[in-house]
């Protein structure tokens, strides 16, 4: 496949995806980003871990936007996303990977709470006249 064509793909795949699915992207793209930020320290490549975790922290902030705090898990989601925010902003500073690793831990636990609750309704919606 092309590179052009798999932007496409990529822009098609963004464009019809559900707002589940777009979560899951960017938890996704955060790990993404994490490894990539990790990788970059570990090559003593400063400016590449700047750019990935700066990028892992925009996807954050998107998810806190995005995030309905009016009822008490939002709140508490926000509250972690705030933190794990923070905790990138010292592992920036201090070169630390043990904290991307507590981050990525972290990230992983709601990207597969999110793939789960997407499974189950994808399953109850189906369930119910094949509407998804």
């Amino acid at each position: 496949m092309s590179l052009n064509a798999y932007q496409t793909y990529q822009q098609n795949s963004v464009g019809t995806a559900s707002p589940g699915e777009l979560t899951l992207m960017l938890y996704n793209g955060c790990l993404k980003f994490l490894k990539q930020a990790k990788a970059g320290i570990e090559a003593g490549k400063v400016e590449e871990k700047n750019i990935n975790l700066q990028k892992a922290q925009k996807i954050i902030q998107e998810l806190m936007v995005t995030l309905n705090t009016d009822v008490a898990v939002g709140k508490q989601m926000m509250q972690m996303y705030d933190y794990m925010n923070r905790r990138l902003i010292d592992a920036n500073v201090k070169n630390d990977v043990t904290i991307i690793e507590e981050v990525e831990g972290i990230t992983t636990e709601f990207r597969d709470t999110w793939k789960e609750v997407i499974q189950q309704n994808r399953k109850a919606n189906y369930g119910m006249g094949g509407q998804a």
